[in-house]
């Protein structure tokens, strides 16, 4: 067994696939009308790194369970999923320099070095270098 599609809800589809392909790097995979009034979409992106690996599903926001889940997710400052890299403070300088803002800074916890951001449609990132050893 594999994870092969994770996904997150966001409160506006198009949005989304902007900031995740045109700032976060990621490569559109599959979107696919489905054919409901509101226009929602069957909508991943992969990593450039890996366009056969697992699939981030940008979810539409319709479901009043699933919002005020995320609501209270970004009231507690807590992140709705956490990307890796491979250098936290590159990555945080280079998103910064995008335009992205970030709620906690590069962190050294430890094991790894955190950073949450605000991904514009309602989520928290969080993004983790894991550290050596």
């Amino acid at each position: 067994m594999i994870i092969g599609l994770a996904g997150v809800v966001v409160d506006d589809q198009s949005k989304a696939l902007e900031f995740y392909t045109e700032v976060l790097g990621f490569q559109l995979k599959r979107d696919i009308p489905l054919g409901n009034p509101e226009g929602d979409r069957w909508l991943t992106v992969v990593s450039p790194e890996r366009p056969d690996g697992v699939e981030l599903l940008l979810e539409p926001n319709r479901n009043p369970l699933s919002s005020t889940f995320q609501e209270g997710l970004m009231e507690q400052g807590i992140p709705a999923t956490i990307f890796t890299v491979e250098d936290a403070q590159a990555e945080h300088d280079r998103l910064v320099g995008l335009g992205v803002e970030f709620t906690v800074p590069p962190t050294d916890i430890g094991p790894a070095i955190i950073a949450i951001f605000n991904d514009t449609c309602g989520n928290l990132i969080q993004i983790m270098q894991e550290k050596a050893g």
